[in-house]
């Protein structure tokens, strides 16, 4: 076995050109698969995370993906809003522990501004049950205080005690800014991977008597945009509320009671089966970017078909003077077996080491890009599952310029050609 090592060795080092560019291949492949299956999984685990201990998300009247994508997620924008009162019914229900009230419709600079409260940075929690915590500062204590996500932190340089001014409009359209009424930023939270770090915190108070004086002023598209707010200094119209219960099993009963409310049109979402449902909407997408990163895949080990059926005609003397010398058929075979299996195997751990060091040098664009804290790590089972498929059919490939070869003799291989 070590002698067939050392010939196949021997044989990749004097084709040592097409070897490293069929490696190559393969191993560009192997990343795209693996970065591919990464990404979905981070997503669907940041999904997952970013409402880990919220039993009911309570919005106005709409589609429960809709809802949960606009108002946990900040993808797209509401339908409509939730009046204060129908909140505080909803707090003082018996079954509920705490709610977290939530009003979108302002931004910073293309980042999303959360109207919120205090309960948000005690009760709100993320990845396997785990609370918001400050890298420097601490939460709103007075009506102009912002905090800031970690990514906008970074992004922006913001340190605590600089004042911001928030603009109507989400994204990076703005229609208005409040310059006359900044705010001033006294906490910067730690990264969580989730869309808290791309979002501006401030009180609903705040948010209610910015947009109070700006009616006030008699600026009717401010008018028009919180119509809703009413005419209470203190209150503001709200997006959402995310509601924790004191028992779960409560969750389909309050659901059906919310949906009932007579005050107005309101929907209750259970964020487990809203999240399989989103999931659904986007399995296709999902499925056509693995398939297209497993047909790279073949596309490569299809080349490195190609490289080893080529390589046969100029190899037939190569295979002739080593049945002279005693190899048998089963030894050739054998030869340009492992060839395909080497650089498979090469090919995969190259794939491999390349995505870990892509990952490692590059994970805060990703984070910054997509959002996704995508970490450098050894691959999952399931990864470890595609790498010993790629493997296999590596194997299963190399099996036809084996056999072509074994199937020459010792005559044909020393007979020349005219």
């Amino acid at each position: 076995m070590s002698t067939l090592l050392r010939l196949t060795a021997a044989s990749l080092r004097n084709r040592r050109l097409t070897a490293a560019l069929t490696m190559l291949s393969i191993a560009l492949s192997v990343a795209l698969l693996l970065g591919v299956e990464r990404l979905r999984e981070e997503t669907r685990a940041g999904f997952a995370a970013t409402v880990s201990g919220t039993d009911l998300i309570v919005g106005a009247r709409s589609s429960p993906a809709h809802l949960m994508l606009s108002s946990v997620f900040h993808i797209g924008n509401p339908t409509n809003s939730i009046r204060p009162e129908s909140h505080d019914w909803v707090a003082a229900r018996p079954e509920v522990a705490w709610t977290i009230p939530l009003a979108l419709g302002d931004s910073h600079r293309g980042y999303r501004v959360l109207g919120t409260t205090d309960a948000f940075f005690t009760h709100y929690r993320f990845g396997e049950g785990r609370g918001l915590a400050f890298s420097s500062g601490n939460a709103f204590t007075g009506e102009r205080d912002a905090v800031l996500g970690a990514e906008v932190a970074a992004r922006l340089g913001y340190r605590p005690g600089q004042r911001i001014v928030l603009a109507h409009g989400a994204g990076d359209v703005s229609f208005i800014e409040h310059d006359e009424q900044p705010f001033q930023v006294v906490g910067i939270l730690r990264p969580t991977g989730t869309p808290v770090d791309r979002s501006v915190q401030v009180p609903l108070r705040g948010l209610a008597l910015l947009h109070a004086a700006e009616q006030d002023e008699g600026d009717p598209l401010a008018a028009a945009l919180h119509a809703g707010a009413g005419g209470d200094d203190t209150d503001t119209a709200l997006t959402a509320a995310l509601v924790g219960l004191k028992q779960r099993s409560a969750a389909l009963g309050l659901q059906r009671t919310i949906g009932e409310y007579a005050g107005e049109p309101l929907t209750a979402v259970l964020p487990g089966p809203t999240l399989m449902e989103i999931w659904e909407i986007a399995g296709l997408a999902e499925r056509a970017l693995l398939g297209v990163s497993i047909m790279v895949v073949v596309v490569g080990l299809a080349g490195m078909l190609v490289a080893l059926l080529t390589s046969l005609g100029e190899r037939r003397r190569e295979m002739a003077v080593l049945r002279a010398i005693g190899a048998r058929p089963v030894h050739v075979f054998a030869l340009i077996l492992l060839e395909a299996v080497l650089l498979t195997l090469a090919g995969i751990v190259v794939g491999t080491l390349a995505l870990q060091a892509g990952l490692h040098f590059g994970q805060d664009a990703i984070l910054s890009t997509l959002g996704l804290p995508v970490a450098a790590r050894w691959p999952s089972a399931h990864e470890g599952w595609l790498l010993l498929l790629v493997a296999s059919a590596g194997t299963l490939i190399g099996l036809l310029p084996a056999w072509r070869i074994y199937r020459h003799s010792l005559a044909d291989g020393m007979t020349p050609r005219l």
